[in-house]
C-alpha cells in the first residue's frame, strides 16, 4: 500500500518538478515518510548524476529506511581511496529537527555543486550518505510543539534505538530491532571514515565513548561520587577535535550560556566549547556512536541541534540555518591524516583485514577488498604501524599536514612470512644432479 501510494505522488509531481527550478525541500513544513520519500525521489530525478537513492532495510511498520549517497563520480558505487561519509538522523523518533536539516542539507549540495566550492570540492573527493531518518515509525507518532515528551521516541516495539547496539563494555540483554540490524548491516557493506548522528534535546556536540567498564564506573560512583567519568578512547585527540570542528562553526553551539544541560535537567550547567566526551555527560550502554567506533573503525560524533525535540515548524529554517555551516566543515575533515593501500609484497595483490594503526594506540584501523585504508588524524608525525597474520609488521614515519585535502599517501607492500623465494639452482648444481643420474642407470 506504502509502496503503491508512493509510486502516484511520485508520477503526479515529478514532471512539474524536473522542469523547475523551484526548490523540493520545502523548510517550512515536517515531512512525514511519504513527503519525505517523494523529495528524496525528486531530488534523484533532478541529479541523476549526482545521486543514488537506497535502503537499508525497514522498519518494525514496514517503512523504508532510505538513504541517500551524493558524490561527483559514481554516486552509486565506492570509487577507491574515496572515503565515504555519512549523516543519521531521528534516531529517536520525536527529535526531529534532524531529520529535517538532513533533507535541507541534501538539497543544498546538489544545488551548489559547481557554484560554491567548499561544496564542489566535498563532492569531487567524497561520497556523502545522508539518511534523514532511522525511526520513522516513532515521527509518525511524535506531536510537533511538544518539546520534551517520550512519545515517539522509541521504536514500534518500544525499543530505544541508541541503546540497542551490541556494546563493547557489557552486554545490555537486549533483542536487536530491526532497524539496528539495518544499520548494523549498512556498515559491513560500506566502509564509512566519518559519521555524526543527530539529535535534540540539548545543545552540544559529544564524541565517543560514550561508555566505559561497569567496574570502573561503579568505582568513580562509589570512590570519587561522579556519576559520569571521562571514558578517553586512543583516539580522544581526534574525536574532541571533530566535536569542536562542528560546535566552532555553529553560531550557538560554543555559547556556554546556551548549551544547557536539559538531559539532566539542570538548565545551569553548559558545557564548555559546546562540547563533551559521551560518558562525561551520562554513560550510554548500547549507543550507536561507539559501536561505529569499535565495530567499523568509524569516527561517529553525536550532535544535539537544538533544546527542543519537536518544535513548531516556523523554526525549522532557523535551525537549518544555523546548522547548514557546521554539517559541510565536518564532512571536509575526513580529508585530513593518512591514506593508502596495502599490497603483498610478492605479486601486488591487495590484503584484506591488514592492521593499520598509529603506534602505541590500541584501535586499529583494516584495510578494505581493496586494500584500503584511512587515518583522521591531527597535524604531526607519526608512526604507523601495519600488520597482518602471515606477514611481516612494518612501521613507517610520516608526517600529517594541517591542511585540508592534503592527506599523506602511503602506500604499503608486507612481505608475506609464509613464502620465502627460495635461492637460484646454480648450473653447477644441474649438471651435478645429472651426473648421479647417469651413473645410478649405469
Amino acid at each position: 500500500m506504502e509502496k503503491s501510494l508512493l509510486l502516484l505522488l511520485f508520477l503526479a509531481t515529478s514532471s512539474y518538478c524536473s522542469s523547475s527550478e523551484q526548490s523540493i525541500v520545502d523548510v517550512g513544513v515536517y515531512h512525514d515518510h511519504v513527503k519525505m520519500t517523494s523529495s528524496l525521489m525528486l531530488l534523484r530525478e533532478r541529479y541523476p548524476r549526482l545521486t543514488h537513492l537506497y535502503s537499508i532495510g525497514e522498519s518494525v511498520e514496514g517503512r523504508s529506511l532510505w538513504v541517500l549517497a551524493i558524490s561527483a563520480l559514481n554516486p552509486d558505487s565506492h570509487v577507491t581511496l574515496r572515503p565515504e561519509v555519512k549523516y543519521v538522523g531521528n534516531i529517536h523518533g520525536n527529535e526531529v529537527i534532524g531529520r529535517e536539516i538532513l533533507l535541507q542539507l541534501a538539497e543544498y549540495l546538489l544545488v551548489n555543486y559547481g557554484k560554491d566550492d567548499d561544496v564542489t570540492n566535498l563532492l569531487d573527493n567524497t561520497r556523502v550518505h545522508i539518511m534523514p531518518t532511522l525511526n520513522p515509525d516513532g515521527f509518525e507518532r511524535s506531536i510537533e510543539g511538544v518539546c520534551y515528551s517520550q512519545v515517539g521516541r522509541n521504536n514500534a516495539n518500544g525499543y530505544d534505538l541508541n541503546r540497542n547496539f551490541p556494546d563493547f563494555f557489557e552486554d545490555t540483554g537486549l533483542r536487536i530491532q530491526a532497524e539496528t540490524a539495518a544499520i548494523m548491516g549498512w556498515l559491513k557493506t560500506e566502509h564509512f571514515v566519518l559519521s555524526a548522528q543527530l539529535h535534540a534535546g540539548a545543545l552540544v556536540a559529544t564524541y565517543p565513548l560514550d561508555n566505559l567498564h561497569p567496574a570502573k564506573k561503579k568505582l568513580y560512583k562509589d570512590v570519587l561520587q561522579d556519576n559520569s567519568p571521562y571514558s578517553a578512547c586512543a583516539d580522544d585527540d581526534v574525536l574532541r577535535f571533530l566535536a569542536l570542528t562542528y560546535s566552532t562553526h555553529h553560531g550557538r553551539m560554543r555559547m556556554y550560556n546556551e548549551t544547557t544541560r536539559w538531559a539532566n535537567y539542570n538548565p545551569e550547567m553548559g558545557f564548555k566549547d559546546g562540547i563533551s566526551n559521551g560518558a562525561d555527560w551520562y554513560a550510554v550502554a548500547g549507543g550507536m556512536q561507539d559501536y561505529n567506533y569499535f565495530a567499523d573503525g568509524c569516527f561517529e560524533i553525536t550532535v544535539e541541534v537544538n533544546t527542543c525535540m519537536h518544535p513548531p515548524r516556523a523554526e525549522i529554517s532557523r535551525f537549518w540555518e544555523e546548522n547548514r555551516a557546521p554539517l559541510v566543515q565536518y564532512l571536509k575533515q575526513v580529508h585530513r591524516g593518512v591514506k593508502g593501500i596495502v599490497t603483498n609484497l610478492v605479486d601486488n595483490s591487495l590484503i584484506h583485514g591488514a592492521e593499520v594503526r598509529v603506534h602505541e594506540r590500541n584501535l586499529p584501523q583494516r584495510t578494505t577488498k581493496l586494500g584500503e585504508f584511512w587515518l583522521i588524524l591531527l597535524p604531526g608525525n607519526y608512526n604507523i604501524e601495519i600488520s597482518k597474520s602471515g606477514f611481516d609488521t612494518r612501521m613507517i614515519s610520516v608526517e600529517v599536514s594541517a591542511e585540508l585535502y592534503q592527506t599523506t599517501r602511503l602506500d604499503v607492500s608486507l612481505r608475506s612470512t609464509s613464502s620465502e623465494i627460495a635461492p637460484p639452482i646454480s648450473l653447477i648444481s644441474i649438471l651435478c644432479t645429472l651426473i648421479v643420474i647417469n651413473f645410478a642407470e649405469v
